[in-house]
């Protein structure tokens, strides 16, 4: 094992990380309006003089995992009007197509436990255009491109800072930071660096559920050149910085004169330091004390060189514990840890994968661990108040989340995006535990663990769907990921072990999701879910949230099929399980039967016959069930169509015999329910390897699924699947209800409808996740049918290929997004000629989706959390296997 390997079962070791959010403001937590405006409530103008309530943000944070301390970085160029302490971007009213970061920042490299990290912000030297791109962006329309800052021009010269920010710990408790300020201009330029310390504001809100105490903090400079951080808890920090900074101290409490016109706060409040710097203003303390400081460096660079801070943060206890010389052994520390990074990679990614997958792969991986973010909401505290604080409006008595009141979230939790979304989604979070078993099992296997704990699933049995509304629904994926992420850890593990007590404990957790889903989401008590929008916003004719007229709900071939995976995979964890029990054989056998009923269901709902599976077209399509129960089929070939090829299983004989009674189960199923045995997949013909299939599809429909989805005129795009055919680019698809005509065209990057509002769009880009379940759901057909079994490829042609060249096909397109073609471009980073400069086109960026057309990146750009699936590809091509199966 390396070095790094071994760290991982060193819990100090992953106490400190880069643990703070990118963007606080802007979000649900901190919103106290009575309208539940979150945008308007903390804007980015605000942020600078407004302390918040439930966390912190800034550029390349690092902090403790109670986030009690942060370690940060603000910058000036001489030019702003402000500080560059935290990211800038446009709110979802603001963009015209919805929230959007308008920074380039890149994150590089980062190990499990944060031994070693890297990130990159490239920043202008002339002054950021604020208002050229809010205004810009204003004015354009939901029908043209978002306005970017590489549109402004103000990289065109090259006349900009690249700032490389690294962390490398000495030890748990001893944090080494390097920033190296690059002048890419052609000019000298000057530049003023702030590495900056400070503390959560846990003092002003009285006593806390997160456990921090509310006693008040210091920092002091000390006599001998340091600052000392002292924490009743956390203990006490001494902060080395390198050379003869200028120390600035302030507190991290609100500016009231500046937000509310009220002048009983403190003189140096949260943005003294700002205000000093730009503006020379005494807004900082002369005692050099506060909750809030920072280290000045004024460094001037000339053309083409560099200039290198370098600062050091260790745990001390008293006077005998500083660290004698800082940094006589610091370059060699950071160069030692970034050694045991590379040998760390070195062991864990494929050795045949070329050098540019794995530097793919490696910052797939390094954007997945500087998303983790220290996410704290209290709902019950939230909606009630703090005892030392004004009382919320009444309006908020029945608001959103209201009915969560058990919610207590504390603690650290990988995030899609840390700017862009700086809160779990139920669905992405199954999705990054996946990438994330690769590289760091436990942890993939404790935050799955973390979604259904007590404090976060309702005492109902739902799991919270996102901070906006938790009551919304995602996709049951939650199964679908603990099983993959067992298999994988099995796969991985140096002894192949296998974790069945932590299937076990997710797998009742679970249980009761299932029953929720099943007592909440069928109307009609049929087998047919509806779910609502499940996570694919704006895929539908309408909004699929929406209360419909007249009494008609939507039944979902989606939800439905949600749900029979759903069944399927906790079918598969209790026979795992039974393998060392034998009372999960009968909890096998339960979700054995929901599967086959939710598959009959699918192909014959009720007296009248009617099902998803449209014969003519053979394909599965949504229908509307009109309040006197006659249905209307929306026949638009979309990605829910393509969903039920994820209800797949496929189980051995050696797993079978050691259940007998469930393989009586199925043999009675057979013998005694026709009717719903010849609805799905022969599950009693075996197949390669003395296999058994278990599918919503039997050959003839597979087949037919697979060949619209593999039809380059309809679902297949250069670079994956797309969401919507692109058939409904010359002709939309219309449907009336009630005398509204409803309109869906295909768009291939971003959305031309606020049907769901903000940069939401499923109508034509290839999203990842969707795209990987393709993926594994073909490779474990292909495990049962083998190469006997050949679909049509190209299209038309009359060729034919096995189902494992299928998967590959899509698997491959799906990575060329990212890695170089033949003219050395990577398609996601080609709308800009700058990101083919050398100090661009290696800096890959994990966007949330992507074109259908040409594969740009589209939408949130850090968004690794589920776009790092792409790690899994690689590994899937040269490991041979997935975990799946």
């Amino acid at each position: 094992m390396t070095i790094e390997q071994k760290r991982l079962d060193d819990p100090a070791w992953r106490q400190w990380g880069p643990y703070v959010s990118d963007r606080q403001w802007g979000t649900v937590r901190e919103d106290y309006s009575a309208n539940g405006d979150a945008w308007g409530f903390t804007t980015h103008d605000m942020a600078r003089s407004y302390t918040y309530r439930w966390g912190e943000d800034g550029i390349a944070g690092f902090c403790d995992d109670h986030q009690t301390l942060c370690l940060g970085l603000a910058l000036w160029n001489g030019q702003d009007p402000i500080l560059k302490e935290r990211y800038f971007g446009l709110t979802n009213g603001e963009g015209n197509h919805g929230e959007d970061v308008k920074e380039l920042y890149y994150y590089l490299d980062n190990t499990p436990t944060h031994s070693y990290q890297r990130m990159l912000y490239k920043y202008p030297q002339a002054a950021y255009p604020y208002e050229q791109l809010l205004a810009e962006n204003r004015r354009r329309t939901r029908l043209e491109p978002e306005y970017e800052l590489l549109d402004t021009g103000l990289f065109d010269e090259d006349r900009y800072f690249d700032v490389f920010v690294e962390y490398a710990k000495a030890g748990p408790q001893d944090v080494l930071m390097t920033v190296t300020v690059h002048n890419r201009g052609p000019e000298r330029a000057s530049l003023t660096v702030l590495p900056t310390l400070w503390f959560r504001n846990t003092w002003r809100w009285g006593d806390d559920s997160d456990g921090v105490t509310s006693q008040r903090p210091t920092i002091s400079l000390r006599q001998d050149g340091f600052l000392r951080a002292t924490h009743q808890q956390l203990g006490n920090y001494a902060l080395y910085a390198d050379g003869q900074p200028d120390w600035l101290f302030c507190e991290n409490e609100s500016n009231r004169a500046r937000l509310y016109n009220a002048h009983d706060g403190t003189p140096y409040p949260k943005d003294g330091i700002n205000d000093h710097v730009v503006h020379g203003a005494g807004t900082v303390n002369p005692e050099q004390t506060g909750t809030k400081a920072a280290a000045r460096y004024q460094l001037t660079v000339e053309a083409g060189r560099q200039a290198v801070v370098r600062l050091r943060l260790a745990l001390t206890t008293d006077v005998h514990t500083l660290v004698p010389e800082p940094f006589r052994d610091f370059d060699g520390l950071v160069a030692q840890r970034k050694k045991e990074a590379d040998l760390f990679y070195a062991a864990v990614q494929p050795a045949n994968a070329t050098d540019d997958e794995k530097h793919v792969q490696r910052q797939a991986f390094a954007g997945m661990l500087w998303s983790k973010q220290f996410y704290y909401y209290d709902v019950s505290r939230w909606l009630a108040g703090d005892p030392t604080q004004p009382p919320p409006p009444p309006e908020r008595k029945y608001g959103r989340n209201h009915t969560w009141l058990q919610l207590i979230n504390a603690g650290v939790i990988s995030m899609p995006d840390k700017w862009e979304y700086p809160w779990y989604a139920a669905w992405d979070w199954s999705f990054h535990c996946v990438t994330l078993a690769l590289i760091d099992p436990e942890l993939a296997k404790q935050q799955l663990m973390l979604l259904t704990n007590e404090w976060y699933m309702h005492p109902n049995g739902q799991l919270p769907a996102y901070e906006w509304n938790f009551s919304d629904v995602n996709p049951p994926v939650q199964a679908w990921a603990a099983l993959h992420v067992f298999m994988l850890c099995r796969e991985v593990h140096p002894t192949g072990e296998a974790d069945h007590g932590f299937l076990r404990a997710i797998f009742h957790k679970l249980m009761l999701n299932f029953t929720w889903w099943v007592n909440r989401k069928d109307e009609m008590g049929n087998n047919i879910f509806e779910g609502g929008f499940l996570g694919l916003d704006n895929i539908g004719v309408f909004d699929r949230n929406a209360v419909l007229p007249n009494g008609s709900h939507l039944e979902q071939a989606d939800g439905t099929s949600w749900m029979a995976m759903y069944a399927l995979n906790m079918m598969r964890i209790a026979l795992e399980l039974a393998r060392h029990d034998d009372v999960y054989g009968e909890m096998a056998t339960k979700f054995f039967d929901h599967f086959l009923y939710i598959a009959s269901a699918m192909t014959h709902i009720g007296q009248d016959g009617v099902g998803l599976w449209d014969e003519q077209d053979r394909f599965f399509y949504d229908q509307l069930r009109m309040s006197d129960g006659s249905v209307e089929k929306m026949q638009v070939r979309t990605l829910v169509g393509l969903i039920p090829l994820f209800a797949v299983d496929v189980l051995d004989d050696d797993l079978l015999r050691q259940n007998p009674s469930f393989l009586a189960r199925m043999e009675w199923f057979r013998s005694h329910r026709p009717d719903l045995y010849n609805q799905v997949s022969r599950y009693t013909e075996k197949g390669a390897d003395e296999t058994r299939l278990l599918s919503l599809l039997r050959g003839f429909r597979l087949k037919s699924l697979l060949r619209w989805m593999l039809d380059e005129k309809e679902f297949l795009s250069p670079h994956g699947v797309r969401a919507v055919s692109q058939a409904y680019r010359d002709n939309p698809y219309t449907f009336t209800l009630d005398g509204t005509t409803f309109r869906l065209d295909y768009a291939p990057a971003e959305s031309n409808s606020d049907l769901f509002g903000g940069n939401s769009n499923w109508r034509g880009p290839v999203w990842m996740p969707t795209n990987y379940l393709m993926v594994l759901s073909l490779d474990t057909f292909y495990h049962y049918f083998g190469d006997g079994f050949t679909v049509e490829y190209p299209v038309g042609s009359g060729k034919q290929i096995s189902l494992r060249t299928a998967a590959d096909e899509i698997a491959n397109r799906l990575i060329s997004l990212f890695t170089r073609d033949a003219n050395g471009q990577r398609a996601v980073l080609k709308q800009y000629a700058k990101n083919q400069d050398p100090n661009f086109c290696d800096h890959v960026l994990f966007y949330e989706y992507f074109d259908g057309d040409n594969g740009r990146g589209v939408g949130a750009s850090h968004q690794t959390g589920w776009t790092g699936l792409v790690a899994g590809l690689i590994h899937r091509k040269y490991a041979g296997t997935t975990g799946h199966t």
